[in-house]
Order: C-alpha cells, then sequence, then structure tokens
C-alpha cells in the first residue's frame, strides 16, 4: 500500500500508476464526463483509498479513491468526507466504504 502526505501527492501517483480518468458521483452512478461513462456499484471495484484529514481546516477532509471499472477503465474519484461529503445513496456509500 502506497502512503502519501497530501493528496496532491497521491492523484499524482495514481495517475502515473494508470488512474489516469477523474470520476465524479452524480447520484447512484459514478461517471466520466470525458468519456461519457456511467458506473454503477456493480461495475466497479475500490482498488485503494487514500484519507487526508487537515488539521484546522474542515475543508482539507477529503478521500481519494482509485477505480477500476469491470471493463477496464482505471482512474480516481475525490470526495470530501464528514461535513462536506457528497450525498450518497445507500449502494453507493457501502461500495466507497470498501477498503481497498
Amino acid at each position: 500500500m502506497h502512503n502519501y502526505d497530501t493528496l496532491s501527492q497521491a492523484v499524482n501517483d495514481l495517475a502515473a500508476r494508470g488512474y489516469t480518468e477523474n470520476f465524479t458521483l452524480e447520484g447512484n452512478q459514478l461517471t466520466s464526463s470525458k468519456l461519457n461513462l456511467r458506473f454503477n456499484p456493480e461495475d466497479f471495484e475500490i482498488v485503494e483509498t487514500h484519507r487526508f484529514e487537515g488539521e484546522s481546516d474542515p475543508g482539507d477532509m477529503s478521500v481519494a479513491y482509485a477505480i477500476e471499472s469491470k471493463d477496464g477503465v482505471k482512474g480516481v474519484m475525490v470526495n470530501a468526507f464528514g461535513t462536506y461529503a457528497s450525498t450518497l445513496s445507500g449502494d453507493m456509500a457501502k461500495k466507497l466504504n470498501q477498503r481497498g
């Protein structure tokens, strides 16, 4: 498992290791606007998670997910946690809480 001091280190290293797509959450789906793809929770796996906690600024609290779809699309999704986390469906929350 890789350990990173900052979110930017994690994102840059994951990209260097082939996780080049930028995923976002839309409802109960993971999306790639560049590739115009949508994935349901059963269509991808969380390969790694990296959590970052800011010492004084709640805006610094985030999680970087290394994700691979069942058809081989690899990318990263960054999401806040705590107060600023995205609202997730039950299935998506369960998926993202699995440890990669």
